[in-house]
């Protein structure tokens, strides 16, 4: 079972004029900056196979203080600043509890 911690799972899309594989390469290289943050254990890209523009980022972090650090580092700064991608939503979710337990009706 996974640590708990703050998840965070946000959809974004490649902004012109920028192409796909620039983008891609942005991408990869801010999750491994996030990686190397203090408080994130996991920052991953997914590409869609139907729509190569469209990301999901996956990340986790110790804490939500952890999480909202992230956007005071200059990586993200830099990153958002870039203009990269259009941010479509994001989710924010913790790990429900690991014990299975018995419908109730």
């Amino acid at each position: 079972m996974e640590e708990m911690g703050h998840f965070v799972t946000a959809e974004v899309y490649v902004n012109s004029p920028w192409s796909v594989e620039e983008a891609k390469v942005a991408i990869d290289a801010f999750c491994l900056a996030m990686r190397q943050e203090p408080g994130c254990s996991l920052a991953y890209a997914w590409q869609d196979n139907a729509d190569p523009s469209r990301f999901i980022l996956w990340e986790r972090y110790d804490s939500l203080a952890a999480h909202q650090q992230h956007f005071t580092l200059p990586h993200t700064q830099a990153f958002i600043q870039a203009g990269w991608v259009k941010l479509i939503r994001a989710f924010e979710t913790t790990l429900s509890d690991d014990e299975p337990k018995e419908p109730t009706r």
